[in-house]
């Protein structure tokens, strides 16, 4: 995989992402909630990745931790507008949250869309090792 920042200037000059920018004007917002134990006990100091895939790289739009309520409150994320004649379905688009311990990473796939919170909730189980 080639993994780079969102605001990498490689990927900043390509022409792949300015394709990407100019079908992605809307912003969409991503929140996480991690949790174990029924979602009694919250998950801090959990490492979070964000991407999705443009041309040939992987590009990270968020990187960072869980704070002690096991939560990561907004990331702003590029999503289409919204086209409020669109009868069928609004356009959406897909990216994945890493979710990592020491020994232990899930992976969810999310859709986004233009003005719309979307709340990613991680659980883990009796078991899984995670920060504290």
């Amino acid at each position: 995989m080639n993994w780079v920042m969102s605001d990498s200037p490689i990927l900043l000059n390509s022409r792949e992402y300015q394709d990407f920018i100019q079908k992605n004007q809307g912003s969409g917002n991503l929140k996480i909630r991690a949790y174990a134990a029924s979602e009694a006990l919250p998950v801090g100091g959990l490492s979070i990745r964000v991407s999705t895939k443009i041309g040939n790289y992987d590009v990270i739009f968020f990187q960072g931790k869980t704070d002690a309520s096991g939560m990561i409150q907004t990331i702003s994320l590029p999503t289409p507008v919204l086209d409020a004649n669109n009868l069928i379905a609004p356009s959406s688009i897909l990216y994945v949250i890493e979710a990592s311990s020491d020994a232990l990473t899930k992976k969810f796939v999310v859709s986004m869309y233009d003005g719309i919170c979307v709340v990613q909730n991680i659980n883990f189980i009796k078991g899984d090792s995670y920060g504290g």
